[in-house]
């Protein structure tokens, strides 16, 4: 996979774990089934039907990106971005992990781009204290909705617009920039009517998939990430995804060890544990990308099967002191991938006060970085010794390129998934079903006859307690 991102495997194994963990047999057994979904996912992309697996290539999109970029970074001082699911996790993913921490509290002098804040839910209280936070005059608002109907996002859009006319009066297309389709949907006609800045979202690339488009890489460029270097980390793991052979292809054989221990197992909870705080919010993006994508009810073949693993974001060294004891004594249907660095940005030394104290003095002059990296190591122990299930992928660091390649991975790895699972990892129906109820209740035309069944339903006594 190459020296700065590679994936351990050795402790997913039952020569190590015991019978928790998967067998040669196994994989030898599974792997013809997972060169075929590979074959089918190649003669796909070869057609056109999944844009995504080359987005890497889009020096035009990237291009106007940065040109845009470049003249906003100097104009504005907050960046906004209104979205919500696919539409905001991959930005806030790549603002954590690739910016400082608390890069919104600093000062502005120990910034070098526009602050980047993503209230990501239409929470009164939330959303009101980030307009409260960012004057509409020294704010651009990115407005990011595939359909341009997400109900959610117009609710802060349209909050913006009345704060923005209030504000800046007739120039506010000067605050606005779209991402949406390229043809249709409100945004894409309001775009059109008021001359406002827009980038297009391909129609094939599904929102939890679109980190790589202007969803995740307008913001990324907004706050001076190289968008550049995250397509280049992307486009190394591009042969890699579809490597026929178990050791030389990362995302197939993440998939395969994940399907078989919930398949074979029952180990249906896949928690993701990185051991820096900078890629926590990765681990967050990827939990929509398994969960909406694995988890259905029917088959491809229309048969009913209800199938799908359970994501769960960890951090360490945080969770060893709240989750770790269930992780390690708890019931075995658990498997653990930890995210760990090699070397991080920063370097603090922790000081040496108290030389005649031994609880003490031990950590003195170590690098606090050593000591996550010896924790990260003693969960692996701890996990291992326990007989579950963990692996491990090992970045050299944090760096646009390893971030891209690592985001790459896992897309690519949900849709050989979707193809061991029997399922379209592309859509997501369940999803559908909250947004029809979401705009019937909210009055939304076309939608009367569900309001209806609605208004029968709240008939129903409640049971109240307390």
């Amino acid at each position: 996979m190459g020296a700065r991102l590679q994936l351990d495997v050795t402790r997913m194994m039952a020569d190590v774990v015991g019978p928790h963990g998967a067998t040669p047999e196994e994989i030898e057994q599974h792997w013809p089934r997972v060169q075929s979904v590979l074959q089918t996912l190649e003669a796909r992309r070869k057609a056109g039907e999944l844009p995504f697996y080359d987005l890497p290539d889009s020096e035009d999109v990237v291009a106007a990106i940065e040109s845009y970029a470049a003249k906003a970074r100097e104009k504005f001082r907050n960046i906004m971005v209104l979205g919500i699911g696919g539409s905001a996790l991959g930005p806030i993913a790549l603002r954590d992990a690739l910016k400082p921490a608390f890069w919104n509290e600093r000062p502005d002098d120990m910034r070098d781009a526009p602050r980047l804040f993503i209230p990501d839910n239409p929470d009164p209280e939330f959303f009101g204290a980030a307009m409260e936070i960012c004057d509409p005059k020294e704010t651009l608002y990115v407005v990011i909705t595939k359909s341009g109907g997400t109900a959610e996002t117009l609710s802060q859009f349209m909050t913006v617009m009345t704060a923005l006319k209030g504000a800046v009066g007739d120039k506010y297309a000067e605050h606005l920039v779209f991402v949406t389709d390229p043809a249709k949907g409100a945004l894409r006609q309001i775009a059109r009517e008021e001359g406002i800045q827009s980038f297009s979202i391909p129609p094939a690339v599904g929102g939890r998939f679109s980190v790589m488009t202007p969803v995740g890489l307008l913001p990324a460029a907004l706050v001076g990430i190289d968008i550049r270097e995250l397509l280049r980390g992307a486009a190394e793991q591009r042969e890699k995804v579809f490597a026929r052979e178990f050791d030389a292809n990362p995302s197939a054989a993440f998939a395969l060890l994940q399907f078989l221990a919930q398949t074979k197992r029952k180990q249906c909870v896949q928690v993701m544990m990185p051991y820096t705080n900078s890629l926590f919010r990765v681990a967050d993006w990827f939990r929509q990308l398994w969960a909406e994508s694995l988890g259905k009810r029917q088959s491809v073949t229309g048969e009913t099967i209800n199938v799908g693993p359970t994501p769960v974001a960890a951090l360490g060294a945080t969770d060893q002191h709240s989750q770790v004891q269930l992780y390690v004594e708890g019931p075995y249907d658990k498997t653990f991938t930890l995210l760990l660095p090699k070397n991080f940005r920063n370097k603090v030394k922790i000081g040496k006060h108290y030389p005649d104290i031994d609880s003490i003095d031990y950590l003195a002059g170590k690098e606090m970085g050593t000591l996550l990296k010896y924790e990260a190591e003693a969960t692996q122990r701890a996990l291992t010794a326990a007989h579950r299930p963990n692996m491990a992928f090992l970045f050299d660091e944090v760096a646009p390129d390893t971030v891209g390649g690592f985001l790459y991975i896992l897309e690519a790895a949900t849709l050989v998934a979707g193809g061991l699972y029997e399922v379209n990892p592309l859509d997501q129906p369940g999803v559908e079903a909250g947004k029809v109820a979401t705009y019937a209740l909210m009055g939304r035309s076309g939608y009367e006859s569900v309001k209806a069944e609605i208004d029968k339903e709240r008939e129903r006594p409640a049971r109240l307690i307390g």
